[in-house]
């Protein structure tokens, strides 16, 4: 009965198609088959009369960890293979179900899909990156990091850049959203992100534990170990300042000559 329900919506058409995994390509897609089928042949027959393709996490959305090098499967994500319709990309290892849930309710309530960035995410969850929203942002700011697991800055919810978290580089609405009905995020938790969201994170943000030293267009690492020593310097510039100015106030004018 389901294969009958699938096989009707699909001559019906005007459907959307949810994809959850990454399709392997190689050998003509063998290593992933059902009933005799490939992944390929079963996301081309599903597509055929459909609206748009929603890929559910990082593998249907990227490829995922079956795409990391050498990639002997030739995984790849769905937009890859799907060019004759638009593909919504919700990676995220998990996905989290509120932006899977608010991308269909959109289209329902619409008829359209959400705003995309270039990756085909939508922008309303992957539109700012997780550093600007983090609870430990203010950390960062006051230039104090966790430095190993276990100090007291881990116990007291200090920044994990200096552990590795990838937050500068993620746009993801993590921080917001949270997962498990907003019960908790990995950062909250205690973890650094590790930037499950974005393209061929597998490969480009490891080791998982070593900040980038290089983040495009962000430039942190030149100042990260500075922030704390460059806080304290302005503070003290200012506390000089404030005195300097208070003792020009109180001091008395000078007598002129003709006095």
């Amino acid at each position: 009965q389901a294969e009958e329900a699938k096989e009707a919506t699909i001559a019906k058409g005007g459907h959307l198609v949810v994809v959850e995994g990454s399709i392997p390509t190689n050998d003509s897609g063998v290593y992933c088959c059902i009933g005799g089928h490939s992944a390929m042949e079963i996301l081309k027959k599903a597509t055929e009369n459909a609206v748009a393709v929603i890929a559910v996490g990082t593998c249907a959305s990227f490829g995922g960890l079956p795409a990391a090098a050498p990639n002997f499967t030739g995984a790849v994500g769905v937009d890859r293979l799907i060019k004759h319709i638009p593909v919504v990309n919700l990676p995220g290892c998990p996905v989290n179900v509120v932006n899977l849930t608010a991308t269909i309710v959109h289209y329902l309530t619409f008829g359209s899909l959400p705003a995309l960035d270039d990756y085909g995410r939508p922008l309303f969850a992957y539109g700012k990156r997780i550093h600007d929203n983090c609870e430990r942002r203010a950390h960062f700011d006051a230039g104090q990091f966790v430095e190993e697991w276990g100090d007291e800055g881990h116990r007291q919810g200090w920044c994990l850049y200096k552990m590795g978290c990838k937050g500068p580089e993620t746009y993801h609405n993590c921080p917001t959203v949270r997962y498990n009905d907003g019960t908790n995020w990995p950062v909250g938790a205690g973890h650094g992100c590790i930037g499950c969201s974005e393209p061929n994170f597998w490969d480009r943000m490891t080791p998982f534990y070593e900040r980038l030293p290089d983040v495009p267009g962000f430039g942190v690492e030149s100042n990260v170990d500075k922030i704390g020593l460059g806080l304290a310097a302005v503070t003290a510039v200012g506390v000089a300042a404030h005195a300097v100015g208070s003792a020009v106030r109180k001091k008395p004018a000078a007598p002129s000559q003709e006095q």
